[in-house]
């Protein structure tokens, strides 16, 4: 606060040249926004630019003050943009930071390109582009010497917030235990509370997802680290996040009435500082926690106003998961037409933008929470693209859903008690003896090769395919239906026999006419 105090003070010279009082707004801003305040460093822009979506002024600027004046109008036009949910604010912000890095690629400054590429990238994050994200960012770190390790952190602390986001939770974690050496005796309060809240969030979602623990009491430790720096750097927005991280984390353990807590205190600093988009995400939380306390009335209420206020901002990522969840409050109120609406909606926003993990999770809540009123054809068509979408390094959290959620779209739309077993049970029972022939080992095996032949059905005979919608190995399914269920054989594709090499044949007659005779 001080720096930026001697700056302004700077300002009242009017001996300064256009450039030069440009060029002192620009660190003036720059310091408010590592503070998290981007209304105040909007402000401090005044002259040169006043608001998202005016131009900024350039002429008679250097080209080095232009490249300045670029880089934080269009940082500031990301950040205000997410904050107020401003429809085409992140293009914008592109647009401005893509400019900035052409001026100083022309001067040679490869640093002030590094910082105009990782705000680019954060709104390629923010629109969930995640791939577009992590290629800016790692050209970014390619770009940087040995020297320039405050750089290097603030890339590596975005990469890693990329791959979470991703649920590539071990690549972000291993990410943040390269950028740790980088920050031993650093002084700056605004970047470690950054890495101390991705580190917790990080090891608190691997906690959740591996049943660990140890991941989630290391978690703890290090939001209370992230908090103590952020109150030293007076970074109130990123300690709101903390919060909203803490909410969350308590209730996946069950504790309600702590997540509440920590999710109150989140929402009264965001409504605070008018960041209307994180109070929607917020409440998108607290959402989920109506739905754990078994109200979902309220969890339908709070769904409503955050999907209003995220549906202007074009963060699609946070946007498809606050969809989501409000597909689950209006199917558990049984509203299920407006809620298999909902889902759906949340699949192609997800699929539009490219998050394979959003548009699965939302397809495979879909089925957890209305699955049962859907036909059996329609049921599998969302499994095999939830399981598309998820089956490729997702967590076992996920995949143990995906694999209660097979079993249940294997089965058919009436319950088993409600039809007879078998064909020949049908037959020889008697009208007032239903359980007439009954036995428990035929009828597990009828139900067995029902399940199976629906699953060889759907897959076109594929058992590697049907195996995974069984949740069994291809080995344990081909095993089965060679001891237990050969009539099935001919559901399924021919085993393609093993091709065998065309050297082999010129091996054979060379180690033939090599032998030496006995």
């Amino acid at each position: 606060m001080n720096l930026i105090l001697d700056l302004s003070q700077r300002l009242d010279d009017a001996t300064l040249s256009p450039s030069e009082r440009a060029s002192l707004q620009c660190q003036i801003a720059g310091e408010f926004e590592t503070a998290g305040d981007y209304e105040s460093a909007r402000q401090a822009m005044n002259g040169v630019w006043q608001r998202i979506g005016e131009r900024p002024r350039l002429d008679g600027l250097e080209n080095q003050v232009k490249g300045e004046v670029l880089l934080r109008a269009g940082s500031l036009t990301g950040w205000i943009g997410s904050a107020s949910q401003i429809d085409g604010a992140q293009e914008t912000a592109k647009d401005l930071l893509s400019e900035s890095a052409a001026i100083f690629t022309d001067l040679g400054r490869t640093d002030k390109v590094a910082e105009a590429n990782i705000a680019l990238a954060l709104s390629y994050w923010r629109e969930g582009s995640f791939d577009e994200a992590r290629v800016t960012l790692q050209q970014v770190l390619s770009s940087l010497d040995e020297d320039q390790a405050e750089l290097k952190v603030r890339a590596l602390l975005n990469i890693a917030m990329v791959d979470g986001a991703a649920s590539k939770l071990n690549d972000a974690l291993q990410t943040l235990m390269e950028a740790a050496p980088l920050l031993e005796g650093s002084d700056n309060h605004s970047l470690l509370g950054r890495f101390y809240a991705g580190l917790g969030t990080v090891l608190k979602n691997l906690g959740l997802t591996e049943e660990r623990d140890d991941y989630i009491d290391r978690a703890l430790i290090e939001y209370a680290a992230s908090s103590f720096h952020l109150e030293q750097a007076g970074h109130v927005r990123f300690y709101g996040r903390v919060e909203n991280n803490l909410g969350f984390l308590f209730l996946e353990r069950g504790r309600i009435e702590e997540a509440n807590d920590h999710l109150d205190r989140a929402r009264r600093i965001f409504v605070e500082l008018k960041d209307f988009g994180t109070v929607a995400q917020v409440d998108d939380t607290r959402a989920r926690v109506f739905l754990a306390a078994g109200d979902p009335e309220k969890a339908e209420r709070l769904t409503r106003t955050s999907v209003r206020t995220l549906e202007t901002g074009g963060e699609q990522a946070i946007l498809a998961e606050a969809f989501t969840t409000r597909g689950k409050a209006l199917a558990r109120l049984g509203r299920r037409d407006e809620a298999l609406s909902t889902f759906d909606h949340a699949i192609g926003i997800a699929e539009h933008s490219g998050n394979k993990k959003s548009a699965g999770l939302a397809a495979l809540t879909l089925l957890e929470e209305i699955g049962s009123d859907l036909s059996f054809d329609n049921r599998l068509l969302r499994y095999d693209y939830a399981d598309q979408m998820l089956a490729d390094k997702s967590p076992r959290q996920i995949l143990n859903r995906l694999r209660v959620c097979a079993r249940q779209c294997l089965k058919p739309q009436e319950t088993l008690a409600e039809q007879p077993r078998s064909q020949s049970q049908a037959l020889s029972a008697e009208p007032n003896q239903p359980w007439a022939g009954c036995t428990l080992e035929q009828e597990v095996l009828v139900f067995e090769g029902e399940l199976i032949k629906r699953a060889l059905d759907t897959t076109r005979g594929s058992v590697t395919r049907a195996a995974r919608l069984l949740g069994i190995t291809h080995q344990g399914l081909a095993f089965i239906l060679q001891g237990r269920h050969k009539s099935l054989l001919t559901s399924r594709t021919p085993a393609r026999p093993r091709r065998r090499s065309l050297m082999r044949p010129d091996l054979r007659k060379s180690k033939k006419k090599n032998r030496k005779p006995a």
